[in-house]
């Protein structure tokens, strides 16, 4: 299945291969992304209220986030359900609880930011899923949010 939806595109992956697993429509999942940028080589042209970074940093889910970076890449991850990959003996690097996605329309900030209530209202749908609450949730510089129950 291929899945686009701009710059979100790999955790809308990851939220669909999650969701298709809890319904036992699979399992296993490869779900991740590729990003070409064509010309190889181009400027880095920073302009104010503009969407690229102006320090050349990507902070994801970072209140010092000022923009983005453009490069090349590729990510995937395998997905099991936690009992089938404890039952196979696989390496375990993370849980995930719960995804869930949205589209907050004429809510957003501008075409290329979402808004602060269509992001608040994901968060907590995810949160809701994964019977996860808010203050058991903190925030890591080296390691990005984490529970404490020390699934990382």
């Amino acid at each position: 299945m291929a899945i686009q939806s701009a710059c979100s595109s790999s955790l809308v992956a990851i939220c669909q291969a999650v969701h298709n697993l809890q319904n036992f429509q699979c399992d296993m999942a490869l779900a991740g992304g590729v990003s070409i940028s064509f010309p190889q080589k181009r400027d880095y042209r920073f302009t104010e209220e503009g969407m690229i970074s102006p320090d050349g940093h990507c902070r994801p889910f970072d209140a010092g986030a000022q923009g983005t970076v453009f490069g090349n890449g590729v990510a995937i991850v395998v997905l099991k359900r936690l009992a089938d990959a404890i039952s196979d003996k696989d390496t375990i690097l993370a849980v995930i609880k719960g995804a869930a996605v949205n589209n907050d329309g004429a809510r957003k900030v501008g075409f290329t930011a979402p808004g602060v209530d269509g992001q608040a209202d994901v968060i907590s749908l995810a949160q809701a899923i994964a019977g996860v609450s808010p203050d058991t949730i903190t925030a890591s510089r080296r390691t990005g949010p984490a529970l404490r129950s020390g699934i990382h």
